[in-house]
């Protein structure tokens, strides 16, 4: 575990190359439900799950530069 962040660990599994994120279930289920409410048309729901989505990376960038580890993306 690189990160305890709560709702939003970072963990790393021997089997993968990088670290990722665990999502807690109904943290997820409010991103779905966030998504589904965007698609219809709702920008506040689309405003939210980007937030959210946002607040996530920060989270997994922080605990990657903690341990030198570098992002599997450019950004």
């Amino acid at each position: 575990m690189l990160g305890d962040t709560p709702n939003a660990p970072v963990v790393w599994r021997r089997s993968r190359r990088f670290p990722g994120v665990l999502i807690q279930g109904d943290t997820l289920s409010s991103l779905v439900v966030l998504a589904e409410r965007g698609r219809a048309g709702d920008r506040d729901a689309l405003e939210q799950l980007t937030e959210d989505l946002h607040d996530l990376l920060e989270v997994y960038e922080r605990a990657l530069e903690r341990y030198g580890i570098r992002r599997p993306y450019v950004r």
